[in-house]
């Protein structure tokens, strides 16, 4: 496969980044495949290490690479193979995203697209990393960044992200809640141009805790915040606290437009049986469109890149621009 470290063109085409992740995990060969599939879309940087990309090319009889690359010549060579966790890999994987950042700051990028990356990689190398919407809310200064989780089929808002179950209840505040929610609505008028988003809340609890019999969080904290919001937030239709299963099932017939979830799997969960596939986690609040697919490194499954597949971080590069186009109408 033939790579250079071209400078980056001048174009009318949005201009795309794209961090190949974890060298040893998916994200070389899904970067492969999905350039293949969308090398007239955009105009294309690609961050990572030439030696890796052509390993994973070589499997998969690729032989070049439809975009600019900046190689960072930052994997060893010697004793190098995809599907283990190691920390010089780990090393690496953050200096495609700094390289990444300095672009975007250079305006020399419109929007960033990441692959994978282990968080326990990155830490073994020495690094404390809570993951990629934490790493750049610090790196650009951004407070109260929003992780907006996408299929065919929902949009979900996530209140909390990484961490542990126990302590979701103790992180969910009115404050957080109001943040979340008005972030929310301003990334859906911004980037998808939806005028008056369609919001619902989903409860914490089981039955969104039948009016305080099951747990205490909607009548403290919920409700008083949507009260609140409905009399600031005139842009936006804000519904809830629903039961989570009732929630979601209303927003599958299309009756709303993003349903605020307040814990990690009251979202992943139902994106993933839907339709992982299409599957994107998109970034709100930061000066540039991010998005990345909604899947891991999937280690186990980079030992054999053919069976990489690319479709989640195709959809993540189709919303960056498609989002990117809209922010520059709005």
């Amino acid at each position: 496969m033939k790579l250079k470290n071209n400078p980056i063109l001048r174009s009318s085409k949005i201009k795309v980044g794209l961090t190949i992740g974890d060298p040893a995990g998916i994200g070389p060969a899904i970067t492969l495949k999905a350039l293949k599939l969308l090398k007239d879309k955009a105009d294309f940087t690609v961050i990572g290490d030439s030696f890796v990309l052509a390993e994973a090319a070589r499997v998969l009889k690729i032989n070049s690479l439809p975009a600019q690359f900046i190689d960072l010549k930052n994997v060893a060579r010697k004793g190098f193979v995809f599907g283990r966790v190691n920390s010089r890999n780990g090393s690496a994987s953050l200096e495609y995203l700094d390289t990444a950042v300095k672009l975007l700051k250079d305006e020399r990028l419109d929007c960033l697209v990441t692959c994978p990356i282990s968080k326990e990689a990155i830490n073994l190398a020495g690094s404390k990393f809570s993951g990629h919407t934490e790493y750049l809310a610090d790196k650009f200064n951004c407070q109260d960044l929003i992780m907006l989780l996408i299929n065919s089929k929902f949009r979900f808002s996530l209140v909390t992200r990484h961490i542990p179950l126990k302590d979701v209840s103790g992180n969910l505040t009115k404050s957080k809640l109001e943040n979340n929610i008005l972030n929310t609505v301003e990334g859906l008028k911004k980037l998808f141009l939806i005028p008056k988003p369609r919001i619902v809340v989903c409860g914490f609890n089981p039955h969104a805790s039948d009016n305080g019999v099951i747990g205490t969080e909607e009548l403290r904290v919920i409700k008083p915040a949507i009260a609140a919001l409905k009399r600031k937030c005139g842009a936006a239709v804000i519904t809830g606290p629903l039961p989570a299963d009732v929630a979601i099932k209303e927003a599958d017939k299309g009756i709303f437009d993003c349903v605020i979830a307040l814990y990690h799997d009251q979202a992943l969960i139902p994106l993933k049986l839907t339709d992982f596939d299409s599957g994107v986690n998109l970034t709100l609040g930061l000066p540039f469109v991010r998005t990345s697919p909604l899947h891991g490194t999937a280690f186990d499954l980079a030992i054999k890149p053919e069976l990489a597949n690319p479709n989640s971080l195709v959809s993540a590069v189709a919303l960056a621009i498609k989002c990117t186009l809209n922010q520059k109408k709005a």
